[in-house]
């Protein structure tokens, strides 16, 4: 089934987009009362040794399903998504993925926009074999405005309840989006990078600001050439800010020819030990689900959920 994404963001939507982005460099994306977020010098940023959650060892408490917390004075929801025959003795590798404009935490739970099962979480929850803990996070009015740095915050508390009631391996906590999820996978890269391992931004803009974004955290970013929505233009820039930060050779990544419909992924050289930058391009829209040889969205022949996972599994 085609995805539905590609509607949700036709015309109607890229003036608002392309507001946002204005307004995007201006969020302060302030960090909330939550996880740690010290604002060292990056070059100073301390290995990551394995720790576990407080809830390791403990019954579970929680279960899949849609939880409410309050963050900010707002009733916040989540889709939780926990392993098949969890062990309570395991810490589990946390992922969040963050829907577009317009998309529900439903959408990103389900794959349904794109193929039921098989696109759920990004199509990453097939590839986990029950190794995760997957979170689909609600966004206010089907986005990520971040106003005061509210999403940021929500984050800092569904991690602070999902990690006292499931056993989570906290160097293992990653992030993607597409679309204004890619922005707000961006945002915690900028604000959030020493709770973050990894993200994984997807077709997205600087919609829900950059709080901070001088310290190192490994960086995929995923842009179609052909995106009319959001440019890949300022996906490279975005790209480019973990390049300095993570102190990556510069260079200009060879891009697939326009009318190709193929993708080409570039890791860059001279990166700092364990902050690798890599860039995939693809010739096509501002789609989620790319394929090579076709366009539109594929749940079962897209190449990007293998990529986002190598990407994702190579920290353990």
């Amino acid at each position: 089934m085609i995805t539905r994404t590609r509607n949700l963001l036709r015309p109607a939507l890229v003036a608002v987009l392309l507001v946002l982005t204005m307004a995007g460099t201006a969020l302060t994306g302030g960090p909330g009362a939550g996880a740690a977020h010290a604002a060292s010098d990056p070059a100073a940023a301390p290995a990551r040794e394995a720790a576990s959650s407080a809830g390791c060892g403990k019954a579970p408490g929680l279960a899949s399903g849609t939880h409410t917390i309050q963050s900010s004075g707002k009733n916040r929801n989540f889709i939780l998504r926990v392993p098949d025959g969890y062990d309570r003795n395991r810490a589990y590798r946390l992922v969040f993925g963050f829907h577009w404009l317009g998309g529900t935490s439903n959408d990103v739970a389900t794959g349904r926009t794109v193929e039921t099962g098989t696109w759920a979480y990004y199509g990453l929850q097939r590839l986990a074999n029950n190794s995760t803990i997957f979170v689909a996070p609600q966004g206010l009015n089907n986005g990520w405005a971040n106003s005061g740095g509210e999403d940021v915050t929500f984050v800092d508390d569904m991690l602070r309840r999902i990690e006292a009631a499931l056993c989570v391996e906290t160097t293992q906590r990653f992030a993607l989006g597409f679309s204004y999820g890619g922005a707000m996978s961006y945002s915690l890269a900028c604000s959030r990078a020493n709770v973050f391992r990894a993200v994984a931004v997807q077709s997205g803009g600087v919609l829900s600001g950059c709080s901070g974004g001088g310290q190192r955290i490994a960086y995929l970013g995923v842009h179609g050439l052909r995106d009319s929505v959001l440019n890949i233009s300022g996906g490279r820039a975005m790209r480019d800010r973990f390049v300095r930060n993570n102190g990556c050779a510069a260079q200009n990544p060879p891009e697939p020819a326009q009318g190709s419909l193929q993708h080409r992924v570039t890791t860059y050289s001279g990166c700092a030990a364990g902050y690798p930058v890599a860039w995939a391009a693809f010739d096509e829209g501002h789609i989620a689900a790319p394929q090579d040889g076709r366009g539109g969205d594929s749940g079962s022949r897209t190449w990007l959920p293998a990529e986002i996972w190598k990407f994702f599994t190579q920290f353990g």
